[in-house]
């Protein structure tokens, strides 16, 4: 049974630590200590619902509208490569360092839209999801402790990401650090955009 739940976390761990819009974008605004809670909060909701919904086999319905993943494929696209121009423009002109009583203007709401966005206008969230972590987890003795593991996976990384990236702010307050991050935040979104783009998805 305590192997059902070992799998989902490693399974599920291993695609969400890899690098993608959503933890580019949960990363930026935990080091702006911007929402970052609400942010990651998200993140984690979203992926238990939707690992729910795979495991229950909701999943299989995504292999009967290709044309719907088609249109979400391109939305995703040019959202990130907006999310990626506004980064890299900020990484050119510069801007102050942290402080915690600065803010770019962005209220609770629009970081959680703006979550949504990355969450939801990507494909290969709902492949991996919603088909491919649920089924390895429909081989498992425990389809429960499966889910529950590949849960806690998502809780903890998305944990790690806000802590770690609100940790790691008092040391980047210098301006030029705030211009790496921006160019690094704004190459990565550019790149998944691309690859979104020219590779899409197969499930």
């Amino acid at each position: 049974m305590l192997e059902s739940f070992v799998t989902g976390f490693l399974v599920s761990g291993g695609i969400i630590v890899a690098i993608g819009a959503q933890n580019a974008y949960v990363l930026g605004q935990a080091v702006r200590r911007q929402h970052h809670w609400w942010s990651a909060g998200l993140c984690m909701s979203s992926d238990v619902l939707l690992l729910s919904a795979g495991m229950f086999g909701v999943g299989a319905l995504l292999l009967t509208a290709p044309e719907a993943m088609n249109v979400l494929r391109w939305l995703g696209v040019i959202f990130l490569a907006w999310l990626a121009g506004q980064a890299l423009y900020r990484a050119v002109q510069g801007r102050v360092g942290l402080d915690a009583a600065a803010s770019d203007g962005r209220t609770r709401r629009q970081v959680l839209l703006a979550t949504l966005a990355v969450t939801i206008l990507n494909p290969q969230v709902y492949l991996d999801t919603l088909l491919l972590i649920p089924s390895v987890g429909a081989q498992q003795e425990s389809a429960g402790l499966f889910l529950a593991g590949a849960a806690s996976a998502s809780v903890t990384w998305f944990s790690l990401l806000a802590w770690g990236g609100a940790a790691l702010s008092p040391w980047l307050s210098r301006p030029l650090a705030w211009r790496a991050i921006d160019g690094v935040i704004g190459v990565m979104m550019a790149a998944i955009a691309v690859q979104l783009a020219v590779q899409p998805p197969v499930a």
